[in-house]
This record gives structure tokens, C-alpha cells and sequence, in this order.
């Protein structure tokens, strides 16, 4: 018997709710619901049975929970030194947490013990600046924290930058993208980097010599695009659209369109791919709804679960 597997949901709703599964990928049952405020986005340390899950508040927090048997117990709690906490992620060596604040465009560093638990005192990166567009980019916006190669790199949807510091919090050059960009979730592959625009409805491949490719994040003739979440699996780069309310699978090689489907909801906000499944947060439509990946292309299967506004998709296994 395979190992068995969990399927956690963060969002607006009252908590993390989370589904057993089997090795297959299919959950059941009602779900297992932690309360906590705003969990908006969910984390799971590389190598303890820790989740982190942001409390996407005015004044906003940060909470690790232990991964047990009976379900997560409040491990530690600090606060995410700015408002709106949007994004949560832990370095691959287990040592660092970074998170980001949308509504202040603050990022902020913390130290992790053996525990998984918060140690010693925050770095705060805080940031200046601003983009053409007066409502959305009026100041920083941070959007999305990705350790990559020894450095955290942090997404501004206000200032149109990855912007990049060392673990110490000292600040590195940007990465800029065009004004306007609105720059939301981005990956990494080997030397390339991949951006949704959450502004401008495009996905940006950036060269490691500079060069840069820009395609349409969704081909919906007609409807106001506002991509959410990115991410890249094999050849492929996969974007979910919020308005045509599909994913779009594009090459990561140059970013030619393979194909776009619907989400089977309302305003897709995050999804997680797991083996040949994708799991897709419909924030609107208080579903989350399972694609079949057959040759890296998704189609709807007949698999959703009822989740009051979820945000996040996390796929893990038992003591993860």
C-alpha cells in the first residue's frame, strides 16, 4: 500500500482544512478543519513534519503548526512585520523563512530552530517605489518570497521587480521587469526566469543572458486577464488566469502556447501539481477542483471538494 496523502487548503474561509487521501491522489471524507485566521498561504518545511501558514491580516502574523498524527498543533507564532502577509516559503536547508506582506510591500526574514520553530530577532526588508498603474502600483506590493541559488527573491507587484537580497537581508540589484508588469508568482528553471503578470495578462521568460520572451498568459478572446499563480513541471510552464478562469500550459523552452483549459470554477488563485494531477483553488467558486495531466496537459476530471474561498493548494504525505 502506497503512502497515504494529504491535501491541504488555506484560504479566507475559518481555517486550514485538510483531506486524507491514497497514493493515488484521491481524497475523501470532509476534511479536518485547524482554525486559524486567514491562511492564506501554506508552507511545509523541506525536511520536519512543520506546515507554516501566513495569517493574511492588517497587522499580520505568521504560524507554524506540528505536523501529527491527530492532525497540526500550534507550534509557534510570530508576527510577518508588515499588513496582509500574502506568501510564506522555507529555504531548502530548513534554516530560513521568508515572508511576503502585500499590503506594504514588506518582506521579512526569519531564523528557524531544530524545532522548525522561529528563532531570534526578524530582518525586515522594507521597500520604496511605485509603477504607472495609480491604483494597483500607488507603492511596494510584495507578492510572492522564492529562495533560488542562495538568495531570496521577492516579487513587487508596485515597483515592477524581483527584487533580491543575500540571507543577511543585504539588498542585491533588482530584477526589473516592463512598467506595468505587475509582477505576481515566478520560477525558476536552470538559468531562466519565468513571470506572471498579474497587470498586464503576460508571462515573461527571462534568459540568463538577459533576453527576454513575452507571451499572453490566456488566449480568451474578450476578458480581463489577471494570472495568479505560476509554476513550472517538466517542459511546461503552467499559469492559472483569473477572468477567462482557465490554465494555460505554455513551453518552457520559449513559451509557445500548448494549450489552456478550464479550471471547472470562479477566479483560480493557486493550484499544486502532483505526479499527474493539479489541483486547482477556485477562490470564487469556494471549490477546488482536480485536473488529469496526460502528456502535460490538463483536462477536468469529475473530483472537486467544497472549500469556503480557498487560496492555496498544498499536496503532501503522512508526517509532512
Amino acid at each position: 500500500m502506497g503512502a497515504v496523502k494529504l491535501l491541504r487548503i488555506g484560504g479566507y474561509g475559518p481555517g486550514i482544512l485538510t483531506f486524507g487521501g491514497d497514493s493515488d491522489g484521491r481524497f475523501g471524507g470532509e476534511g479536518e478543519l485547524t482554525r486559524v485566521a486567514a491562511p492564506s498561504f501554506l508552507a511545509a518545511h523541506p525536511t520536519l513534519p512543520v506546515l507554516y501558514a501566513v495569517g493574511e491580516l492588517e497587522r499580520g502574523w505568521l504560524t507554524a503548526f506540528a505536523v501529527r498524527d491527530d492532525g497540526l498543533a500550534p507550534l509557534d507564532e510570530r508576527p510577518s512585520e508588515g499588513s496582509s502577509p500574502c506568501h510564506v516559503a522555507v529555504d531548502p536547508s530548513g534554516t530560513l523563512l521568508a515572508a511576503a506582506n502585500y499590503g506594504d510591500g514588506t518582506a521579512v526574514l526569519y531564523r528557524l530552530d531544530a524545532r522548525g520553530a522561529f528563532e531570534g530577532e526578524p530582518i525586515v526588508l522594507r521597500h520604496e517605489g511605485s509603477g504607472p498603474d495609480p491604483e494597483r502600483q500607488e507603492g511596494p506590493h510584495a507578492h510572492q518570497a522564492v529562495f533560488h541559488d542562495g538568495v531570496l527573491h521577492v516579487s513587487d507587484l508596485g515597483t515592477d521587480e524581483i527584487r533580491r537580497y543575500l540571507p543577511d537581508g543585504t539588498p542585491l540589484e533588482p530584477c526589473t521587469l516592463q512598467p506595468g508588469t505587475g509582477p505576481r508568482h515566478f520560477a525558476f528553471a536552470g538559468g531562466r526566469l519565468y513571470v506572471a503578470g498579474e497587470l498586464d495578462g503576460t508571462v515573461t521568460m527571462i534568459e540568463e543572458d538577459g533576453r527576454r520572451t513575452i507571451a499572453p498568459a490566456s488566449r480568451v478572446p474578450g476578458v480581463a486577464n489577471a494570472p495568479s499563480h505560476l509554476q513550472l513541471d517538466g517542459d511546461h510552464v503552467y499559469v492559472a488566469n483569473r477572468g477567462p478562469d482557465t490554465v494555460t500550459v505554455l513551453s518552457a523552452a520559449d513559451l509557445a502556447p500548448v494549450a489552456e483549459v478550464s479550471c471547472g470554477g470562479a477566479w483560480p488563485r493557486h493550484f499544486a501539481i502532483d505526479g499527474d494531477r493539479l489541483y486547482v483553488a477556485n477562490q470564487h467558486s469556494g471549490t477546488v477542483t482536480v485536473l488529469a495531466l496526460s502528456g502535460g496537459v490538463p483536462a477536468l476530471t469529475e473530483e472537486s471538494y467544497a472549500v469556503e474561498s480557498p487560496a492555496c493548494v498544498l499536496v503532501g504525505r503522512r508526517g509532512e
